[in-house]
């Protein structure tokens, strides 16, 4: 995964096809747990981690463009 800097210096649009992956990833991993075919379990939490960022960099980005749009 990216880090924070080079998350921010990516789209909005960018951000949420990222997140989208994310997502995608973590219910592939879900379902290979409950199937008990998941060699790495501690990649669900690392998954997490990563929506929680992209997530937060998407918030902020909305936040400047408000705010910058009040004055």
């Amino acid at each position: 995964m990216k880090n924070s800097k080079e998350l921010k210096e990516l789209s909005v649009l960018e951000l949420n096809d990222q997140l989208k992956e994310l997502k995608e990833e973590l219910f592939n991993l879900r379902f290979q747990h409950a199937t008990n075919q998941l060699t790495n379990p501690v990649r669900i939490n690392l998954v997490k981690k990563d929506i929680a960022r992209v997530k937060t960099v998407i918030r902020e980005k909305e936040i400047a463009a408000a705010g910058g749009a009040d004055k």
